[in-house]
This record gives C-alpha cells, sequence and structure tokens, in this order.
C-alpha cells in the first residue's frame, strides 16, 4: 500500500476525535461534580454547626 493512500485513511479517521470528545466531556462532568460536592459538603457542615448550636441553646 503507497504511503499517500495510508496518510489519506489517516486523515479521514475520525476514532480519535471521538475520543478526544469524551474525554472532554468526562472531564467537565467529573469537574461538575467536584464542585457540586465542594457546595453540598460546606453547606452540610455550616448546618450541623446551626443544629449544635441549637441544641446546646436548648440544655
Amino acid at each position: 500500500m503507497k504511503f499517500s493512500l495510508k496518510l489519506k485513511r489517516f486523515a479521514r479517521d475520525e476514532d480519535g476525535a471521538v475520543t478526544v470528545d469524551w474525554v472532554v466531556l468526562t472531564a467537565a462532568i467529573v469537574g461538575l461534580a467536584v464542585v457540586a460536592f465542594n457546595t453540598i459538603e460546606t453547606s452540610t457542615s455550616n448546618l450541623v454547626v446551626d443544629i449544635v448550636s441549637d441544641i446546646d441553646s436548648v440544655e
């Protein structure tokens, strides 16, 4: 097979581009999940502190 034919087939192949798309989308989803987890964790921590102080004030 000629080199030019191999080069043309390589240029038309889109498998690598699809893989890059999936990697970028997966990284974006993981990044959003980390941000969401940190937000929920901070809010939950603040809620626990408020509950503890309310319970302490009752006693």
